[in-house]
């Protein structure tokens, strides 16, 4: 599975080719998907670019996506969409039009009842586990880990280097859990992390969230030329394993 992140936490300031309202995210997670993409995550957005969980803006961006692809869309739930951790439970729970997943970052506070009210509701939930943090020791506790759809092992680590050894130890931190696993990194990680991925055949993501460069160094036109070449080494390392 390759998963296209389209726009996460950045802004116009990034750019044009970042996608903000709903039918530039439909137009994206299209292109994506005809580029090879099989499953979506977005962060919808306020007319002023902020990252939102309100129904008044998730809705929206969900019908606009869903009109153009037929494949899984998820959204975020990170604790910058709303500070207060109740607060993000009710937005939740006021979802007029649901995500077929949504990401809960393990190490944030509320994520537990966060992840319950999702599950409630029939939403999948992807486990966020960020290198660098307590996630993975708070989700090898939680009652609800044989429930999720799958673990988002995420490598905050963004030197080239040294991001697969740090996915390497994230990965050992999550082998008991026996979730399927989504692995990708961001920045300058990225690339090396989604290579080993692929060298361990597992799930895995890219888009303007991630990273805004191709693995050359040149930048990124869009988030279907990243899926493409994406899959084009995905494919590769698929058939050499």
């Amino acid at each position: 599975m390759v998963q296209v992140c389209l726009n996460g936490e950045r802004d116009a300031t990034d750019g044009a080719r970042i996608p903000l309202t709903p039918d530039a995210l439909a137009t994206a997670a299209a292109e994506a998907v005809a580029a090879g993409a099989t499953d979506i995550h977005v962060h919808p957005k306020t007319p002023c670019g902020r990252d939102s969980l309100s129904p008044r803006v998730v809705t929206p961006v969900l019908e606009a996506i869903r009109a153009r692809v037929t494949v899984p869309v998820g959204v975020t739930t990170g604790a910058w969409t709303e500070p207060d951790a109740s607060a993000r439970v009710a937005r939740v729970r006021s979802w007029t039009t649901l995500p077929d997943h949504a990401s809960v970052n393990w190490h944030e506070p509320g994520a537990e009842e966060l992840a319950a009210a999702l599950l409630e509701r029939g939403v999948g939930v992807e486990a966020g586990i960020w290198s660098g943090t307590d996630g993975a020791d708070r989700f090898a506790r939680s009652p609800l880990a044989g429930q999720v759809l799958r673990v988002l092992a995420e490598v905050t680590d963004p030197d080239p280097d040294t991001a697969p050894d740090t996915a390497r130890a994230l990965l050992a931190s999550l082998a008991r859990h026996g979730r399927p696993v989504l692995l990708h990194g961001q920045d300058g990680g990225a690339w090396p992390v989604l290579g080993l991925a692929a060298r361990l055949g597992l799930a895995t993501r890219i888009g303007l969230e991630d990273t805004l460069f191709l693995p050359d160094g040149g930048q990124a036109a869009s988030n279907a030329q990243l899926v493409a070449e994406a899959v084009s080494q995905y494919g590769c390392a698929q058939r050499s394993s």
